[in-house]
């Protein structure tokens, strides 16, 4: 009996911290939005030091807001590979099982850039610090591709989901071929991420409160780069090498490759 309701307790508290983690994450938001980079907006001119100076900022808060999360007893986490995000112009393709996902891997990856959906470019809670960091809009339609090149180019570490979204609940993943064009078209190596939750929560379609009935660990393992020649050789066109990259892709990161295992 007393177990179940030390079990039950714990439940109720993570459902709190999960519901205040939240919270600070919007205020967070709006604060830096409404007044911190308006005011970095008037002290730094120069617009290239001003984006880096912001992702510097956001890069610090997020890391913040990870211990907070694990301080409060929301989740835990591990990290293997942390020494191979330590490069610059790094196109970094992640899974993407949990609604935090972004949130960790900006907390650990200096210089980040990454594609924006839509509905949180115009959220009032996140549009104000999206903006002010230069991150790469979803809506660019048929020049996103080279955005995120250009970006690359700049030495931007960029961050991709290659699903496009969050992996749905019944786990099956599904590659776009947005991520295999800007490695093609760009000749760029890519950083696989395989990102674990434990259980699983914080999926696509799911309610934040709905916690697991343990604390959720949280596992991000850096794996060694791919090289883009082993798709784009043997006077490949580009749309077969992105077609060919898409589909290793799809068997790497649902595990049928056995080279990251």
């Amino acid at each position: 009996m007393l177990e179940a309701q030390k079990a039950r307790l714990s439940l109720y508290w993570r459902v709190f911290a999960t519901g205040l983690s939240f919270t600070v994450f919007g205020a967070g938001g709006l604060v830096l939005g409404a007044l911190v980079f308006p005011l970095l907006n008037l002290v730094v001119r120069q617009p290239q030091r001003r984006v880096a100076a912001v992702r510097g900022l956001i890069h610090r808060a997020f890391r913040i807001y990870v211990g907070l999360m694990r301080a409060l007893g929301v989740l835990r986490y591990e990290i293997r590979g942390l020494d191979k995000l330590k490069r610059g112009g790094l196109l970094i393709l992640a899974n993407h099982p949990t609604l935090i996902d972004t949130v960790f891997l900006m907390a650990f990856v200096k210089n980040a850039d990454c594609i924006v959906k839509g509905a949180l470019w115009h959220n009032p809670f996140t549009r104000g610090p999206l903006r002010a960091a230069g991150y790469i809009s979803n809506e660019g339609g048929p020049a996103l591709v080279q955005d995120c090149i250009a970006s690359l180019r700049r030495g931007n570490n960029l961050i991709v989901f290659p699903e496009g979204t969050r992996t749905p609940g019944d786990g099956v993943i599904s590659m776009k071929r947005g991520a295999a064009n800007i490695a093609v078209r760009g000749d760029r190596n890519m950083t696989p991420v395989l990102i674990r939750c434990e259980p699983p929560t914080l999926g696509k379609g799911e309610k934040w409160w709905r916690v697991p009935s343990r604390r959720v660990l949280i596992r991000i393992d850096v794996q060694d780069d791919l090289a883009i020649e082993a798709f784009t050789g043997g006077g490949a066109s580009e749309v077969m090498a992105a077609r060919r990259l898409t589909e290793f892709l799809q068997d790497y990161f649902t595990g049928k490759c056995q080279s990251h295992a």
